[in-house]
């Protein structure tokens, strides 16, 4: 007994010993680019609503009148990022430095909730029921016993109205309760056409997209060792090949969104070397900012390693090259490791 218990713990020591050398440094480098090749072959391709689909079919529930007529001031501050470690977090401490306004933080996330919406308005109605639809005339009880009313709505603008009823009241009321004036949410996996969903049930909402590099948003993911899903419990984020084509098709979608859509786009790498012009950003948003408050306190640093390896690099590169391009950066890149988001 006392000879097994000897050999455990010879072997334990020697296998510390070995992890901690450049052979074990060698040996978990392969393991992690085994992981990672055997990920991409895996990864299952990701799709995101169609904008131009989504605009069809709110254009059908009434997408241009304001739902509480001409005095609708209620103006939401959505801060969305190109999924996740992109500083979104430093960008909302920096937001709510206004004391007016309370910016929820991923609310229920996991559920993706307002991407469902999104999906279920962007699927609409089939040609039949929609020209039924159409033809629907007015209701009046002595013609609904004599009328085919097998396919009867409401009103598109009443559908309408509801969605954003439970926004209201799930994130808009609890703000003002707690003694806030205005009212928003941080959120890493909406794109451009959740962000088209908004801004149909808020005409008056703006929008601050924050972006990073996404070799520097997958090293600091990746080494912050969370369990991360993009909905849970059936669609983790757990390799290159998978994150970078959910920051692909979110980097992407925000090109897609038409002229004078009301957003503020900040690299992270503008954030944190002081490139940001904050009173433009504050004016247009109408808060009052300071931004030196949330600057003085790092927060939620998660990055051990100084950069990628060579493979998760080409996995991104590969996949996420045409969102990359669309947002500035290059496959190229050997971006510096910042501060908060790492």
């Amino acid at each position: 007994m006392a000879l097994t218990k000897a050999r455990k713990h010879k072997q334990t020591w020697v296998w510390t010993w070995a992890r901690n050398t450049w052979l074990g440094g060698v040996v978990r480098a392969c393991r992690r680019c085994r992981r990672e090749l055997w990920g991409w072959v895996q990864c299952e391709q990701v799709t995101f609503p169609n904008l131009e689909q989504l605009t069809e079919s709110m254009e059908v529930f009434g997408a241009s009148a304001s739902l509480n007529g001409d005095g609708d001031t209620d103006a939401p501050i959505f801060l969305l990022s190109t999924g996740w470690r992109a500083g979104s977090t430093l960008l909302q401490r920096i937001l709510v430095t206004d004391s007016r306004l309370l910016l929820w933080g991923e609310p229920l996330g996991e559920m993706t909730l307002a991407s469902k919406i999104t999906q279920i308005v962007n699927g609409s109605l089939s040609p039949r029921n929609l020209e039924i639809w159409r033809r629907q005339g007015n209701l009046t009880s002595s013609s609904l016993a004599t009328s085919w009313i097998a396919n009867l709505y409401p009103p598109g603008s009443d559908f309408r109205s509801a969605l954003r009823s439970l926004f209201d009241r799930w994130l808009g009321e609890p703000a003002r309760r707690n003694g806030f004036a205005r009212w928003g949410f941080k959120e890493v996996r909406f794109g451009g056409s959740e962000a088209a969903l908004l801004r149909w049930l808020y005409p008056q909402a703006k929008f601050v997209i924050i972006s990073r590099h996404p070799y520097e948003c997958y090293r600091s993911l990746s080494d912050s060792g969370w369990p991360v899903y993009y909905r849970y419990p059936d669609v983790r984020v757990n390799s290159a090949a998978r994150f970078a084509r959910y920051w692909n098709g979110l980097a992407m979608s925000w090109a897609e969104l038409p002229e004078g859509f009301p957003c503020f786009h900040i690299k992270y790498e503008d954030l944190i070397s002081g490139k940001v012009d904050f009173r433009k950003l504050e004016s247009w948003l109408g808060l009052r900012i300071r931004e030196d408050v949330a600057l003085s306190a790092s927060v939620g640093g998660t990055a051990t390693r100084s950069q990628l390896s060579w493979h998760e690099r080409l996995i991104i590169a590969h996949e996420a090259e045409a969102g990359m391009r669309a947002l500035g950066y290059s496959k190229y890149d050997r971006p510096k490791p910042g501060s908060e988001g790492d």
